[in-house]
């Protein structure tokens, strides 16, 4: 196995991790209260808990974690919140459709991660924990879809006429 290679490749997985834990935070806060809300609040705490079973995985191999990359990572997601979706203030139903297909996208690139370290990954990663991951990481990806078919119906409709409208 090629050390340097595979510390680049987790400490790439691990900066979108970062980001990913941050915007299913921000996602999940923003939808609280509504009918999106429960689900993206379950897949906001079972991100996180990937994200450290990523950590665990990379100290298990001897990898440490780049923090300057992490931070970056941290820092693109917070500017990633100055784009406004179609309204000054406040959150949109373009905003709740783009920040669910990021998390989708983040969820199938985590599923691949755990399918190359199930492919490549040395012994001392217990191939129960990685297959472990990969179904959660499946059912993260449905329960994304469901969430992101919803909310594209609802941001890319056309709004319904209103009485001054007629």
């Amino acid at each position: 196995m090629n050390r340097r290679r595979l510390a680049i490749y987790l400490n790439d997985h691990m900066a979108a991790a970062t980001g990913a834990v941050e915007l299913a935070r921000r996602a999940a806060n923003s939808n609280r209260g509504t009918p999106y809300g429960e689900a993206l609040a379950e897949l906001r705490t079972e991100i996180a808990e990937d994200r450290a079973a990523l950590a665990a995985i990379m100290t298990q191999l001897g990898v440490g974690i780049d923090r300057a990359r992490t931070t970056l990572a941290w820092g693109v997601e917070k500017l990633g919140r100055l784009k406004l979706n179609g309204q000054l203030t406040g959150y949109s139903p373009l905003s709740r459709l783009e920040e669910i297909e990021i998390l989708e996208l983040g969820v199938t690139g985590k599923l691949l991660l755990w399918q190359a370290l199930r492919r490549a990954a040395p012994a001392s990663i217990p191939e129960s924990e990685l297959q472990r991951l990969i179904e959660r990481a499946r059912s993260q990806r449905d329960r994304f879809e469901r969430q992101r078919l919803k909310a594209a119906g609802e941001a890319l409709a056309e709004p319904a006429p209103s009485d001054a409208d007629t």
